[in-house]
């Protein structure tokens, strides 16, 4: 015995409503095309095609950052201004370091290259030293004017601050407006040039007669000459200058004021 089988009718097709609303304004032949073309078959952009203003912002940002970097590379590093040099700490001296004691050998060197400077000693023509002439400001006066005193013994000996006179030790630092000396007992005090007189001297190289001379009253048990020097003042009013500036400066002479 079959049973009877009943026909199943398909169910209506849901109408999409942009097609539903194209058929209200065009034919159906043409409502079927553009719901075919523009909204069936359009292609659906995961990503945008054109950034956006604030892409473009940070892509012209990165490649100027990029651009920069490339040419800081081929420069050279900037130089440290004078602010951040004193805020590294370059120009401090430390203070287990400034000694009496190892400065002295530095003030040696400092004898040997005035004397050079002043043409105290001269080669001769065979070769053996000799004595030079006198020293006048004239022929000397620009040459102490631009010479170098890290490692001069100075004394204070007029100022108008009466704390300062009496101060002697070795220049350790040369500044525009100070002397940063280093005094006997390992003491480091910073002396201003301006309104200030300073004393230092250079003794004279002891020639082959002198030495002679020497050895002899050695022989005969007599105290020998006392050593000679050349003895300089240096006015700080009229110093104020680096030794950098100082090398290239010329002398000139000018009214001094005195204390």
């Amino acid at each position: 015995m079959s049973t009877p089988t009943t026909a199943t009718t398909p169910k209506p097709r849901k109408t999409h409503i942009a097609e539903t609303l194209l058929s209200r304004a065009h034919s159906p032949d043409t409502a079927s095309d553009l719901f075919t073309d523009r909204i069936k078959q359009k292609p659906l952009y995961l990503r945008p095609t054109s950034p956006t203003p604030a892409d473009n912002r940070n892509r012209r940002r990165h490649h100027r950052l990029r651009k920069k970097e490339y040419f800081l590379r081929k420069q050279k590093p900037r130089a440290l201004s004078a602010r951040e040099k004193r805020a590294s700490g370059i120009f401090d001296l430390p203070a287990e370091e400034c000694k009496y004691a190892v400065f002295k050998g530095l003030h040696e060197l400092w004898v040997g290259y005035m004397q050079e400077i002043l043409d105290l000693k001269e080669e001769g023509s065979g070769g053996a030293r000799r004595d030079a002439g006198a020293v006048t400001p004239l022929s000397h006066g620009s040459k102490l004017a631009s010479a170098d005193f890290h490692g001069a013994e100075v004394q204070v000996v007029r100022s108008r601050s009466q704390g300062r006179v009496g101060m002697k030790g070795i220049v350790v630092r040369d500044t525009k407006f100070t002397f940063v000396v280093v005094m006997e007992g390992d003491v480091v005090k910073s002396i201003p040039k301006e309104q200030t007189i300073f004393r230092f001297t250079v003794p004279l190289p002891e020639s082959q007669s002198q030495s002679g001379s020497a050895e002899s009253d050695t022989q005969k048990n007599e105290p020998s000459a006392e050593k000679k020097e050349l003895t300089f003042e240096l006015h700080g009013s009229q110093f104020l200058n680096r030794p950098v500036d100082r090398a290239n400066k010329k002398f000139k002479w000018r009214n001094v004021e005195y204390l």
